[in-house]
């Protein structure tokens, strides 16, 4: 009967294991305030915690959110990212908010992954043709134009993008469940990386000629935060 029993609690640890890891850890207090002086503090999630008898409510705030970015750039977007970078207080409390601007036709969120974070997204202004591809071997891509007051899910680890199709600007906002998602952008972290990667084994990977290769590695890769 102990053995059984033991088998039925490994099992349902086993189970449980991949949702305990499928985001940041659970806190043990009631937050941990980042702080970059290490004197006096504990390390935790990759930051300094801040004494709890010495948090203020700055610690908990941002301001600014609602000002529009200039998306004047190569890729038509600009990402505002409040992480734990902007706001101490978010440590270890696993979520983070970002302001996405679009430039009006065309402007692009280019397909990228955030390796820690699932991303909720909701429309406020224009038109987002939005979309994200499965894992192999299926590979699906799977899409959804969005208007004003829509919400589309990226899940963790998958490569998703936005692309303004109206003729305005278009803005959103994207909560994250991490306190630094991070973010991988597929075109700059291949072609774009430092050193880069050796262009042999890009023709191969992609298919391409080497001189078509290398001319991408050459260029100025935007990247959005």
């Amino acid at each position: 009967m102990k053995t059984a029993h033991f088998i039925l609690v490994f099992c349902l640890l086993a189970l449980a294991s991949p949702f305990a890891y499928a985001s940041d850890p659970s806190p043990l207090q009631d937050f941990c305030v980042a702080i970059n002086d290490p004197k006096d503090a504990v390390f935790v999630n990759g930051k300094f915690c801040k004494d709890p008898k010495l948090a203020k409510a700055q610690d908990f705030y941002y301001s600014g959110l609602n000002i529009p970015r200039n998306a004047s750039n190569p890729v038509g977007s600009t990402v505002t990212p409040v992480n734990v970078a902007q706001i101490p207080g978010l440590n270890t409390l696993g979520i983070s908010l970002v302001r996405i601007d679009y430039a009006p036709s065309g402007g692009l969120n280019p397909p990228h992954t955030h390796p820690r974070a699932t991303e909720i997204l909701v429309v406020v202004e224009g038109t987002l043709y939005v979309g994200f591809v499965t894992s192999n071997t299926d590979n699906r891509l799977i899409t959804k134009v969005l208007y004003p007051g829509d919400v589309f899910v990226f899940p963790i680890g998958l490569i998703h993008f936005q692309f303004n199709v109206g003729k305005t600007n278009a803005v959103a906002f994207a909560a994250l469940s991490s306190q630094n998602p991070g973010v991988i952008t597929v075109a700059n972290a291949v072609f774009g990386s430092n050193p880069s990667i050796n262009p042999d084994v890009l023709v191969k990977a992609f298919q391409l000629d080497k001189n078509v290769v290398k001319n991408l590695q050459s260029k100025f890769w935007w990247a959005n935060n």
